[in-house]
């Protein structure tokens, strides 16, 4: 029986590029790029491809077509988490302006993972994906040096470059915090705690966290480390680490949170050891959402401006597929709401 050469595929198959790719010797992103972006590629890899091409046959999907003529009509969204409620609701105003205007969504996850940002971003400009929205500031520089080589139009969500290097929608996350913070200063509280998302790979978590530390600063005081707990973003991570606060020999009398989910479950910890809130102690949020307002007392919290977040990234990458103006960088407001969940400290320590 004939040896069959590597690389070429059996009788009546249609090639794919993975086989383009094993007969070039290269990458199918390579493939891809040799294909509809030629001038993007050396000429001697260039040559291997084309080469590759003729001799197998090979036609481009609808997908690669798409890419050479940027009409897919797909959007992809890359967000850290589906799980996450409120990058859901950023999501779903963003995918209504969209489907207004004749896009699809495509989302994507990325698990506060970059490395893993940038292999989800590179499949999904593999099948014709023509912008792309992410959440977060901080980004691997293989991603932008990704989007730049297949000239695909971008925006961070979530918060503002300072620097203006990349277009981006969001707010002030330190603000936010800072806000936050001092609102509790302002009430007396001089022992803080924190409760907090991981920092790795999570921009908007560090930016709230050194918000409330510079709060803290301006007033003269400073966060013990012992009371900041760091863990994943669940009632059930929240109520642990407010557990292990509320044991300590000097708790806080103000906890501070990077989001309502945290603060929530620091609540439901204080419910089960007899802390009352807020006669024996305070909390906040960030985010102002359902989940905060509707407890008793109801959360004060940062209302961020989600919403307007989503529909804002969806007007832009369709202004920039069409060739339209466009505002690169919008820094949209937010509201401290102040509701029963913080008071001025009692004299005693919270009950533990």
């Amino acid at each position: 029986m004939r040896r069959r050469d590597a690389g070429v595929t059996r009788p009546g198959a249609r090639p794919s590029a993975k086989d383009v790719a094993r007969l070039a010797g290269v990458s199918t992103a390579t493939v891809s790029r040799a294909i509809n972006l030629p001038d993007r590629v050396d000429a001697k890899t260039r040559a291997s491809v084309d080469d590759a091409v003729a001799k197998l046959g090979y036609v481009p999907h609808g997908a690669a077509r798409a890419l050479r003529s940027r009409r897919s009509q797909m959007v992809g969204a890359v967000v850290p988490s589906v799980d996450y409620a409120l990058y859901a609701r950023t999501t779903s105003a963003l995918q209504a302006v969209l489907d207004a205007k004749g896009y699809s969504l495509v989302l994507a996850e990325q698990h506060y993972d970059l490395d893993a940002e940038v292999r989800v971003t590179e499949q999904l400009i593999g099948h014709g994906v023509d912008a792309f929205v992410f959440v977060g500031l901080h980004h691997d520089p293989r991603l932008f040096a990704l989007l730049d080589a297949y000239g695909r139009p971008y925006v961070l969500t979530w918060g503002v470059d300072p620097m203006r290097r990349h277009p981006s929608i969001g707010f002030d996350n330190r603000a936010a915090a800072f806000a936050a913070t001092r609102h509790l200063i302002d009430l007396g509280h001089r022992r803080f705690g924190l409760l907090s998302a991981h920092t790795a790979g999570n921009d908007r978590s560090t930016e709230r966290g050194l918000g409330i530390r510079a709060a803290l600063a301006q007033a003269g005081l400073a966060l013990d480390e012992r009371h900041a707990r760091y863990g994943a973003i669940d009632l059930a991570s929240s109520r642990a680490m407010m557990h292990e606060l509320l044991a300590l020999g000097d708790p806080p009398t103000a906890v501070v949170s990077t989001n309502d989910v945290f603060a929530v479950g620091g609540m439901l910890a204080c419910r089960d050891r007899g802390v009352r809130i807020p006669d024996d102690l305070s909390i906040t949020g960030i985010d102002n959402t359902d989940l905060g307002a509707t407890q008793t007392p109801g959360l004060t919290s940062v209302s961020t401006p989600i919403v307007d977040i989503g529909r804002a990234a969806g007007e832009q990458v369709i202004a920039r597929l069409e060739s339209r103006p466009y505002v690169a960088f919008q820094e949209l407001p937010f509201a401290l709401v102040v509701r029963g969940s913080t008071a001025r400290p009692a004299r005693q320590s919270p009950k533990r």
